[in-house]
Parts: structure tokens; C-alpha cells; sequence
């Protein structure tokens, strides 16, 4: 039998902890999520007590990630969940969440090329007179994104963060001002606030989805561990910093949103024909028409960094599967100066290209069709993972690491994270036509929950295959994690996040 070929390892000390942070957020993308999801949390689903909706999904997370980032101190992979759930809940269990964490990320990077695409059409257009077909705008990000994402997570972590600062500065600073002038002529409206109100909306359960939809991403630390400096330290610390950061940015832009006329007004208009106008119409009486131009552009690049950090995500997953054989070895290859996934990355703009060429050929919108349903078809794989991830911290933690065992730590909260990621994936396919909107009526629509569940049986079923006829391969499964990285003193530490 041949030698297996020596692993090749993405390049240590290329993100610190501000920098892993910037991954993460841009991850979420908040003006993207704000933007997108906000009309729909008031307008259809939680009404005036989004605020509260936002505070109680807060608390529901960070119990998640308590869990998460418990597993995080012991475990160092760039397959994140892959590696978590293949060592709490076996090898099989671990291929099929492997599998679809691949699934979710990878069309993440098309859904969001799809609502950049559009934001960048609008924005051309009324900034410039220019009219571009969408296409243009969504093949030009592929482009810059495959090349951004050759080189190492240091160049991609910066940019990330110029982005970042920008649309979180426009959000607290639109926030603000409403605050300093005491809201509309009502008030403040305190009472929004209050969590036991997350259930009072009209139709809550799509108002707790979209919250949940909205931090899609948070989770995304883990995979910079290998490239992090002293990941058991950064990769907890980034994580609960990311999901607490959100929460309280959500919660008061949502507040500060619903206040800025009256709640009443804010449901009219976002169930209006330009829900927009949420947050528009309070900038330009707030701050002025420089801050509506602002937004124009904001939201064309907190899109694009939030598609520019699934593509880091995706091409780690295909990058984790694929050094250990169980997808093509050359997928697990480094680039020799950068040390990054290069040939993985590769492969993900490719299957990118695919998805939305597909949607451009069947004619379908950018917004409305690829957006949409592959932010569904990826969201609730995604849950699916999370769900089977605070299992595993439970049954790993029975089995290893006596001394790291907590009775909330690595038990009550991880139990409670994974009933609350139960109670998210019913809250998703409960709603989903909802969800989805007008690409309810897509043909596609109806494939996403048999895609995630063949997903899931297929990686079963690889498992097994491994287990019956290679399995020494089978025995790598989920296993290839960093053991040195612990401590990194000795290697060069950039001089930046």
C-alpha cells in the first residue's frame, strides 16, 4: 500500500483576533441582514416587538455558543463542524454534517452574489444613469473574489474590515441620531424591548426565523483556527464577541428603526411597496441625503464582503474534506507562498459560476429567485449542522477532557442551544413559503428540503462505504485537526488583525 501524501497545512499566524471578528461579521453582513430581513421580521412577522425578537434569539445564540466555542478550546480544524460533530458524534454523523456545511456555504456565496448583483444594479443606476445588466455586476464580483481569495486570510481580513467599519459606523450612527432626538413624536417605546414580548407578534415565527437568518455566519470563527495565532484563545473569545456584537447592533438599530416615526408607521411601511424606506426615510430626515447615498453603496459592499467570507468558508470545507481523500485530493493542496486552500477556492468560484449561471438561464431575478432560495436552501442546512453540533459537545465531553467538564458549560448549555436550533429549523420549514416569497413559486423551491436530506444520506452513506471498504481512510474521517495549536509564540505574528 502507497504512503499517504503528507497534508498540506493553510498558513498559521495570518489572522489575530480582530481579524477572525471582521471574518465573522462580515459573515453576517449586517446591513445586508438589516436591509433584507428587517421589512420582513416587522412587516410579517413580529410587528412591534421585533426589538424583543432580536433580544430573545440574542440569548438563545449565545447559549449555542457556549457549547460551541467549549469544543473550540479542545479542537483545531479547518472543517469546524465537520471536525466537531465527527468527534462528539462519530465518523458517520460527522461526513453527513460535513457534507452539509459544505452544501450551506457553498450556495451562500451565489445567494449573496445574487442580492449584490441587484444592490449594485440599483445603485449604478440612480447614482450614474447607468444601466447594467446584473449579470455584469454579479460575474465582476466572482472575479475579484476568486482573486482576493488566492492569497492569504491577512489581505482578505483587512478589506473585510474597511468594509465592515463602514456599514456598522452608517448603522450606529443613523441609530443615534434617532436616539438623541427621542425617537418619532411617541417616544422611545422602551417597552419594545422587553424579551417576554418575543412571542406577541401577529406571526412570531417568521419574525424568530428571520432573527435566527440574520446571523447566519456568527459560527464561521472556527474554520480560521489553523490560520489564527493561539486559535484555543481567539476562536472562543471572536466567537462570543461576534454573537453578543450582533445582538445588541440588531437589537438597537431594530429599536431605534421602529421608533423613528411610530411603530405603526414602521409596520405600514414595511408591508409598503418600498420597505426600503425603514430605513431611507429616517436618514434622509435624520442625517440628510448623504447618508440615503451612503446606504445605496454600503449595501452594495457589506454584500460583497459578507460573499467574499463564504467563499473563505466554502473553500475551507472543501479544503478539510479534501486532504483528508474524501473528496478530490487536489482540494486539499496550499498555495507554496500564501498558504492558502487556492485550488479549493478555485473550485468554489467555479461552482458558483454554475449556480448563478443557472438562474441566469432560466431567466430568473438576482433578488427574488437566486437570493432567496439559496439563502433557504443553505440556511436550514446549516441549522441542521448547528443542531448536531451542541449534540456532540454533550457526548464528546462524557467521553474526553474530564477536568473541561461543566455542568452548563459542556451540558445545559449545549442542551439548550440544540433545542433552540431545533426550534429554529421548525420555525423555518413552518414558515417556509413565507420565507420564501415570491420564489415560492420557483420549481427549485420545492427540491430544497429533499437536496438537504439527500445531502445528508448521501454523506451516510460515504461513511459507511468508507467504514466496509477503506477503513484506514475511514479512520481519518474528521480527524485531521492542529495539535500544536496550543500556543504559536514561536512563528511570526502579523503586525495587524
Amino acid at each position: 500500500m502507497s504512503a499517504e501524501p503528507p497534508v498540506q497545512r493553510l498558513r498559521a499566524n495570518s489572522v489575530g483576533l480582530v481579524g477572525v471578528i471582521f471574518m465573522a461579521l462580515a459573515t453576517a453582513a449586517p446591513i445586508t441582514a438589516m436591509t433584507g430581513n428587517l421589512p420582513v421580521i416587522i412587516g410579517m412577522g413580529s410587528g412591534a416587538a421585533a426589538p424583543a425578537a432580536f433580544v430573545f434569539v440574542t440569548v438563545v445564540l449565545v447559549v449555542f455558543t457556549v457549547g460551541y466555542v467549549a469544543m473550540a478550546r479542545h479542537i483545531t480544524t479547518a472543517g469546524a463542524f465537520y471536525g466537531y460533530v465527527s468527534h462528539g458524534l462519530g465518523r458517520v454523523v460527522g461526513m453527513a454534517s460535513g457534507l452539509l456545511a459544505v452544501l450551506a456555504y457553498v450556495v451562500f456565496e451565489a445567494s449573496i452574489v445574487g442580492i449584490f448583483a441587484y444592490f449594485a444594479q440599483q445603485a449604478f443606476a440612480s447614482q450614474f444613469g447607468v444601466h447594467w445588466p446584473w449579470q455584469a455586476f454579479a460575474l465582476s464580483m466572482l472575479a475579484v473574489t476568486a482573486v482576493l481569495a488566492y492569497f492569504d486570510l491577512h489581505m482578505a481580513s483587512r478589506i473585510l474590515g474597511v468594509f465592515l467599519v463602514g456599514e456598522v459606523l452608517m448603522l450606529l450612527l443613523l441609530g443615534g441620531a434617532v436616539l438623541v432626538h427621542g425617537g418619532g413624536h411617541t417616544g422611545l417605546h422602551v417597552g419594545t424591548l422587553n424579551p417576554a414580548k418575543a412571542f406577541a407578534g401577529a406571526n412570531a415565527g417568521v419574525g424568530l426565523f428571520f432573527c435566527f437568518w440574520s446571523w447566519i455566519g456568527f459560527e464561521s470563527t472556527a474554520m480560521y483556527g489553523e490560520e489564527s495565532r493561539n486559535p484555543k484563545r481567539i476562536i472562543p473569545r471572536a466567537t462570543l464577541l461576534a454573537v453578543v456584537g450582533l445582538g445588541v447592533l440588531y437589537t438597537f438599530v431594530t429599536w431605534m428603526t421602529l421608533v423613528a416615526a411610530t411603530p405603526a408607521d414602521a409596520v405600514r411601511t414595511a408591508n409598503g411597496s418600498s420597505p426600503l424606506d425603514l430605513f431611507l426615510v429616517p436618514a434622509q430626515t435624520y442625517l440628510g441625503h448623504w447618508a440615503v447615498s451612503a446606504f445605496s453603496w454600503l449595501m452594495c459592499t457589506s454584500a460583497f464582503a459578507c460573499g467574499m467570507a463564504f467563499h473563505q468558508c466554502a473553500s475551507r470545507y472543501l479544503y478539510a474534506i479534501g486532504r483528508e481523500g474524501f473528496l478530490h485530493r487536489a482540494l486539499g493542496r496550499t498555495h507554496p507562498r500564501h498558504g492558502s486552500p487556492h485550488v479549493a477556492s478555485f473550485t468554489q468560484t467555479g461552482i458558483a459560476l454554475v449556480i448563478i449561471g443557472s438562474f441566469w438561464a432560466a431567466k430568473q431575478d438576482p433578488y427574488v429567485s437566486l437570493y432567496t432560495l439559496m439563502a433557504i436552501l443553505g440556511t436550514l442546512a446549516l441549522l441542521v449542522v448547528q443542531t448536531l453540533c451542541s449534540f456532540s459537545v454533550i457526548a464528546y465531553f462524557r467521553r474526553h477532557h474530564p477536568e473541561s467538564r461543566h455542568w452548563f458549560r459542556t451540558f445545559t448549555a449545549p442542551l439548550l442551544g440544540g433545542i433552540g436550533m431545533l426550534a429554529a429549523i421548525w420555525l423555518l420549514v413552518a414558515n417556509l413559503d413565507t420565507a420564501a416569497g415570491a420564489a415560492s413559486k420557483v420549481l427549485f423551491f420545492r427540491f430544497i428540503p429533499p437536496i438537504v436530506g439527500g445531502v445528508f444520506l448521501a454523506g451516510i452513506g460515504l461513511a459507511l462505504y468508507m467504514r466496509a471498504r477503506h477503513p484506514e481512510r475511514y479512520e481519518l474521517m474528521g480527524r485531521l485537526i492542529v495539535a500544536d495549536a496550543q500556543e504559536r509564540a514561536d512563528e511570526p505574528v502579523p503586525t495587524s488583525a
